[in-house]
């Protein structure tokens, strides 16, 4: 084992520190064993030191702490790869670990007759060796002739990204200097190593045809990494494979394309004719070819991998963050982003919290000629108002304490694309004149900063308060109004949309179950109803919240009231659903304890609740839901004109 740190940023980026057992202060002061000129760290910053065989990570009390993954630490055991970060510095701790070989097991078949099998290292091929080679080239013309097939390969295999496009060329070259009638580029994968890539090319043009690939072959050469030459198959011990015999193969070829020493899949060659008999040259002239090829193989894959997962997961990411309903409400908020989204106007939009305003900015954003650059939402509630300026605008080095380096902006990282303020009448005055700026100018200034940098960005902005009003009441500035709605909606309440509850309840029943790994259900008649008959103050936020809780803590086949939160079960069943017995004597109780507190207490709703054990709030949210005001007041209207004062004063 050999631990080191490898310094990944900070003053002394790109070095690399031997660990000995014993133990290494990092810090400011001389004395450190690891002395580092940073003042964002501590004198003492932090302790590493070997136990038991392992090294662990200790905090001395520093000013800004110390990470280990990025997350704050006392006194943390390292392991291999974890990455230690002492203010602006930041090392990967490593250490050599013994990994032991996978066994291959080959399992080898007694051969008569006389064996014309070739086998060739890597090592031993002519063309990877020139001294060797410069020796041949005067005695004949074909080694000319396959290195200039190298050179042309060489040239055209690191130019084409595609992975189908590559391999056809390959093997077309292939072709023009061996014999062979058949080829095929097999990739293998994983663990098990795995044939998950093959792809086949005949020498005549045009022809589709079946290659049957000698799978004992193929698997010989993966495991063990040989190149292997059958030039008279039918008398070797190759003959036996039926695959081969099938297809009358005369002579084949196999290579492996190896990757840092990782056998990624090999290169298969055969001839059906006496006449083109694959010789022990053509094996070398492949072997060299594979060997120029395979890492272009490999980062074709790896490219074609990436870019099918980038389109699943933006698949996935659109489906989850997608607007859903087909009511006349949310058919207009389609045409405004239909029509909004080419546009490059600023966009204002208003709506309760739980509606879906950021689902609307970012179906403007993928609609827009700025889909394929950044959104950046930020939330300038979340954020407090000591920090949002630097998160919004960056920082120079030095400009206040603790500014060590250069940070950008989050407006500066949304440069051609969109940045979305969520909150934002939430935003302090001395921010809103800047925006207002950014707005006007498309420029800003990073704290500490005297240089104006320009940006390209556009502008969503959505609040759930009443911006009109925040104006009259002066925390708000008019002039950033106007330059925030020059394109306004208002996303609808839940309840304003009912015709939707059920599209996006089936909706989030199929999100969340494949999120929390159960079976999807279907809703119940009874249980629909409950959400249907519901007001839903949290809007959509909230009908997600209780389908996905209805999931979890359902057991039954199919989602029942009793699944759903108890809030939704309080509201009076619409007549054309049957309630089941259960809730609807849950209920009449509750109606029935609340009316008896009420009137024991001479109508004074404070000490109700105390009575039924509640929070007032929570009290006289059960009235509203149970639907017994009238009911209240019936009982309270014989009562002395004491007991009246619990309906005045906001609490009836």
């Amino acid at each position: 084992m050999r631990p080191r740190l490898l310094v990944l940023s900070g003053p002394m980026k790109d070095s690399t520190i031997s660990l000995a057992e014993g133990e290494v202060t990092i810090g400011r002061e001389p004395s450190n064993g690891i002395a580092i000129t940073d003042p964002s760290v501590s004198r003492k910053h932090c302790r590493l030191s070997w136990h038991d065989g392992r090294f662990r990570v200790r905090d001395l009390e520093s000013r800004n702490g110390t990470l280990v993954n990025r997350a704050r630490i006392e006194d943390e055991w390292l392991k291999h790869g974890d990455e230690i970060a002492a203010g602006d510095s930041c090392f990967l701790f490593l250490e050599d670990e013994d990994v032991a070989p996978l066994e291959s097991r080959v399992e080898f078949e007694d051969a008569g007759g006389t064996a014309e099998t070739t086998i060739i290292h890597p090592g031993d091929v002519v063309y990877l060796q020139p001294d060797r080679l410069l020796r041949e080239l005067p005695a004949t013309s074909r080694v000319a002739r396959n290195l200039n097939a190298l050179l042309k390969i060489s040239r055209i295999v690191h130019a084409i990204r595609d992975l189908n496009e590559l391999q056809a060329q390959l093997l077309d070259l292939i072709f023009e200097v061996v014999p062979a009638e058949r080829g095929a580029i097999l990739l293998a994968e994983g663990k098990e190593q795995r044939f998950n890539s093959t792809f086949a090319r005949l020498r005549q043009a045009g022809q589709a045809q079946l290659v049957k690939v000698s799978r004992t072959v193929a698997r010989r050469v993966l495991e063990e990494g040989i190149a292997v030459l059958g030039s008279d198959v039918p008398s070797s011990d190759l003959g036996k494979a039926e695959s081969l015999a099938e297809s009358q193969v005369r002579s084949l070829l196999c290579v492996p394309l190896t990757v840092f020493q990782r056998v990624i899949g090999c290169i298969y060659l055969d001839s059906v004719n006496l006449s083109n008999r694959l010789q022990e040259e053509h094996l070398q002239l492949v072997t060299a070819i594979a060997g120029i090829s395979a890492m272009a193989l490999e980062n074709a894959r790896r490219l074609q991998w990436l870019e099918e997962e980038n389109k699943r997961l933006t698949v996935e990411i659109s489906q989850e963050r997608s607007l859903v309903g087909e009511s006349a409400q949310m058919k207009e908020v389609y045409q405004f982003v239909k029509h909004a989204a080419p546009a490059e106007s600023t966009v204002l939009i208003e709506g309760e919290s739980g509606t879906g305003k950021e689902l609307a900015a970012r179906a403007l954003h993928q609609n827009s000629p700025r889909a394929t650059k950044p959104f950046v939402a930020i939330n300038c509630a979340a954020i407090p108002e000591t920090l949002l300026e630097s998160d919004l605008f960056g920082y120079e080095r030095g400009a206040f304490t603790g500014a060590a380096a250069l940070k950008i902006g989050r407006l500066e990282i949304a440069n051609g694309g969109v940045v979305f303020l969520d909150e934002i009448g939430e935003l302090a005055p001395t921010l809103q004149v800047k925006l207002l700026r950014v707005l006007q100018e498309r420029e800003f200034e990073r704290v500490g900063g005297t240089r104006p940098i320009k940006i390209d960005v556009r502008v969503i902005a959505a609040t759930n308060c009443n911006l009109e009003q925040a104006i009259r009441e002066g925390g708000f500035r008019q002039d950033l109004f106007y330059r925030l709605a020059v394109l306004r909606i208002a996303m609808p309440a839940l309840r304003d949309r009912r015709d939707d509850i059920g599209t996006l309840a089936r909706h989030f029943v199929q999100k969340h179950a494949k999120r929390c790994k159960v079976k999807p259900r279907p809703i119940s008649r009874e249980a629909m109803g409950c959400l249907m008959n519901y007001d839903w103050p949290g809007n959509v936020r909230e009908l997600e919240n209780a389908i996905e809780h209805a999931l979890v803590l359902g057991v039954t086949e199919t989602i029942l009231p009793e699944d759903l939160p108890e809030s939704l079960l309080e509201r009076t069943m619409p007549p054309e659903i049957i309630e089941a017995k259960y809730h609807a004597a849950v209920k009449e109780l509750k109606k029935q304890l609340i009316l008896d507190a009420v009137e024991q207490t001479q109508g004074s709703y404070a000490e109700a609740a105390r009575m039924l054990g509640v929070h007032p709030n929570y009290l006289h949210r059960l009235i509203r839901n149970l639907e017994l005001k009238e009911a209240l007041k019936d009982a309270l209207r014989d009562l002395p004109a004491r007991g009246l004062r619990g309906l005045s004063g906001g609490n009836a």
